[in-house]
């Protein structure tokens, strides 16, 4: 049974977790994507040192691992992306003009919209700017390291700092689990032993299965793509991937664009049934190979709580209240079931309202 202290003390642990996040949100991204990173290596750590291998030997293989699994996807990746993005760029003008010419004048015939309410003009001229001033890397540099030389010494200690948190956190994760753990009132642990194992497979489900799903379905929709020769196959599988966060919203967007996409670089038709057939297909290994495979049915996570999380998350704590949102969801989801069962049990559901005595 909790006491009055200990639930003051709890309720004071959060308010200032919550506090502490709020202020310090700046500095915070290289953490959160060390203790993602971290918390995703962890059991196969664990795995390796149950065969012989020493932690810190563990910890260094997963290490190794996963570096060398990111700096692939950069190095194969990063230069399409740029490549495609620049195509995007000098094709702006020609779809602009397509939408001028046969668009505009419908949504203002049906609609009665007035044509210079869109704007594309100065949409396009913002886009290619903005573009023209990202494309060179000596630029930003040069600009950064003027206005404000603190700014580039942060972006650069940030990016290093991610691989160092992700070692040490990950070499030390079981030991800062165990102190935490023994850090608790005796009297609580084991009910909070029990929310922390039900968060952590709804946790591991998510970000160890989820996240593994969505790259693996930007990787098809990308190749897919690719082998029909679509133009811009790799911003468009990305995008489809990364959307796929929410059921059925990758493959809309992601068929939805590539038809787009064809539409103004293929005359034939043979094009457009390969674009469905790609997008066909990685539904087809989603539903019946990836998701069942990778993630199963622990999540539970609704898709409306998904897009409400990542929006809340992003209003309240900009990209670090991104990065938590759905783990925080899952918590909450968690502490909820649990507290619908309480409720449940609880007299306040069960005893009915004492009838009333009426006068003679």
């Amino acid at each position: 049974m909790i006491t009055d202290s200990q639930r003051w003390f709890i309720l004071g642990i959060l308010l200032i977790v919550i506090a502490l996040i709020y202020l310090l949100k700046p500095i915070l991204p290289p953490f959160l994507v060390g203790m993602v990173l971290a918390y995703l290596g962890d059991p196969i750590a664990d795995k390796l040192e149950a065969k012989g291998l020493s932690r810190t030997w563990a910890v260094t293989i997963v290490f190794t691992v996963l570096s060398f699994v990111g700096t692939l996807l950069l190095i194969i990746l990063l230069p399409q992306l740029i490549l495609q993005i620049k195509n995007l760029i000098q094709n702006l003008p020609i779809w602009q003009q397509w939408l001028q010419v046969n668009v505009i004048p419908i949504l203002h015939t049906q609609l009665g919209i007035e044509p210079s309410a869109f704007k594309l003009d100065t949409i396009t001229q913002h886009i290619t700017a903005t573009w023209r001033d990202a494309g060179s890397f000596l630029t930003p540099i040069i600009k950064s390291a003027t206005a404000s030389g603190v700014a580039i010494v942060t972006a650069l200690a940030n990016l290093f700092l991610v691989p160092v948190v992700t070692f040490y956190l990950l070499r030390d994760w079981d030991i800062m689990m165990a102190k935490i753990s023994s850090l608790l009132p005796r009297s609580i642990e084991p009910v909070v032993r029990q929310l922390a194992s039900e968060c952590d497979e709804v946790l591991g489900a998510f970000l160890k299965g989820q996240l593994i799903v969505m790259l693996c379905l930007g990787l098809i929709y990308s190749t897919g793509l690719w082998i029909v020769g679509l133009q811009f196959a790799v911003i468009i599988g990305l995008i489809a991937g990364l959307a796929s966060i929410v059921p059925y919203m990758g493959f809309a967007i992601g068929i939805g664009a590539a038809l787009i996409a064809a539409a103004f670089q293929f005359d034939s038709m043979l094009p457009f049934v390969g674009v469905v057939v790609v997008f066909i297909v990685g539904q087809i290994l989603e539903g019946m190979v990836l998701t069942p495979l990778l993630v199963g049915d622990r999540i539970g996570l609704h898709p409306v709580a998904v897009i409400f999380a990542i929006l809340a998350g992003g209003q309240l704590f900009g990209f670090v209240g991104i990065l938590i949102a759905l783990p925080v969801a899952a918590i909450i989801m968690v502490l909820l079931r649990h507290l619908h069962d309480i409720y449940k049990l609880s007299d306040l559901y069960h005893t009915a309202p004492e009838p009333t005595q009426q006068d003679d």
